[in-house]
């Protein structure tokens, strides 16, 4: 009990937590909350809803694109220095987004920002799947918390800034935090508190061969893709959808919108205690697959709500979104060498977040061409169905994570 070596790795498995867990929310909080900000500007630039979210485009794009090589350095130089870089970069291009004067100057900054933020994913989720010994699925859904409170976070801090000091302390702000965090994470790597220690440390994917692997992965390319068009399409949409819906529920100003919108969130935060307790004792295939098949009828049912009933909706069908992540990330360790998690996790998230900009240029395209997101819910619906068909092929296999050595 007092090995050395044992306090060690319990100390940088403990450091792993805190900083993935800071990173995951700021993350989520910093690739969310333009949605709430661009609201502020069409009033201020006096640009139309279409035009403004689509300077996210490339951002959006970027958090795709960049996912892989940043889990190839990732596995490289280690976690926590990428990490370094990851915090100094979002912060510092949120920060100059607070201080754009014209459209272009908007777009360059968030490209930065969806730039930085492609490191995050595909560099600490490994991380913190190989560092956690036992309990992998609680110690994703434990991270997984703090990302969806980094989207409920965005709404609120957002749209109380802008209410008390305007859009532009709305990038601002978050920025400066994930500066300060960055430095704390230097200065740890400094001290000798957190090492690559844990990131060095090999390891096998039980139960799995080439062509299975080959199986898995092609399966959750589906899937994966679907689920992020789904994702981020809700995200993108829901403050406007408030908005528009919202029956009366908040009075007219920013930060009513983003109330409802961390409620939303912070709702499904916590749904991902559940998903990660089943993943932990369930097989990870009806896990994954019951998640997204909850979703489909709530997507349906969405696109017709309205006040309350639109907000209880919203609610359940992101909580089910959330719920199938800790499946997901297992399924995908499980069947991959933990000396190559960064290259499998950077190409889980190339599709993920590839599917962003797509996801903000159809919520774009929607919303331009009809002024609502009707047919918005019922397309998503779509990908939810063929996303469940491709679940329900994946392999049947015991529920046995990828172990460490």
């Amino acid at each position: 009990m007092n090995d050395p070596a044992m306090q060690a790795r319990s100390g940088d498995t403990l450091w792993v937590l805190v900083f993935s867990s800071a990173g995951h929310l700021l993350v989520h909080l910093c690739i969310a909350f333009y949605f709430v900000i661009v609201l502020a500007l069409e009033a201020d630039w006096g640009l139309p809803y279409h035009e403004l979210i689509g300077l996210w485009t490339l951002g959006a794009l970027m958090i795709g694109i960049a996912a892989l090589p940043a889990g190839l350095v990732g596995d490289r130089l280690g976690a926590p220095a990428t990490m370094v870089v990851f915090f100094l970069g979002m912060g510092a291009c949120s920060v100059g987004a607070g201080t754009s004067e014209t459209a272009i100057e908007m777009f360059l900054w968030l490209t930065g920002v969806g730039t930085f933020a492609a490191i995050y994913h595909p560099v600490c989720i490994p991380w913190l799947v190989r560092s956690a010994r036992r309990g992998q699925g609680k110690a994703l859904a434990f991270n997984g918390i703090f990302g969806s409170l980094g989207g409920a976070a965005a709404g609120i801090s957002a749209g109380w800034l802008i209410d008390i000091s305007g859009w532009r302390a709305a990038f601002m702000v978050p920025g400066t935090i994930c500066l300060a965090v960055g430095v704390a994470l230097l200065a740890c790597i400094l001290r000798g508190n957190i090492s690559d220690a844990a990131t060095r440390t090999g390891g096998t994917a039980t139960g799995s061969d080439r062509r299975t692997l080959a199986v898995v992965f092609g399966l959750l390319t589906i899937t994966m893709f679907l689920a992020g068009m789904i994702y981020y399409s809700t995200q993108t949409a829901l403050p406007k959808l408030f908005e528009l819906r919202h029956g009366g529920l908040v009075r007219d100003g920013t930060f009513g919108i983003g109330v409802m919108v961390a409620c939303v969130y912070t709702v499904a935060a916590f749904m991902q205690l559940i998903g990660g307790q089943l993943a932990d004792r369930y097989p990870l295939k009806t896990v994954y697959a019951g998640a997204i098949l909850t979703q489909l009828p709530l997507l349906v049912l969405a696109a017709g709500s309205n006040g309350l009933t639109l907000v209880i909706i919203a609610i359940l069908m992101v909580s089910a979104n959330a719920a199938a992540l800790p499946a997901e990330n297992m399924l995908l360790a499980r069947y991959t060498p933990a000396n190559h998690h960064g290259l499998a996790f950077g190409a889980k998230f190339v599709l993920a977040f590839g599917a962003a900009p797509l996801a903000v240029q159809l919520v774009a395209f929607v919303q331009g061409a009809t002024g609502e997101f009707y047919w918005l819910f019922l397309a998503l619906s779509g990908f939810s169905l063929v996303a469940l068909l491709a679940a329900l092929l994946l392999p049947r296999s015991g529920n046995v994570a990828v172990q460490t050595i």
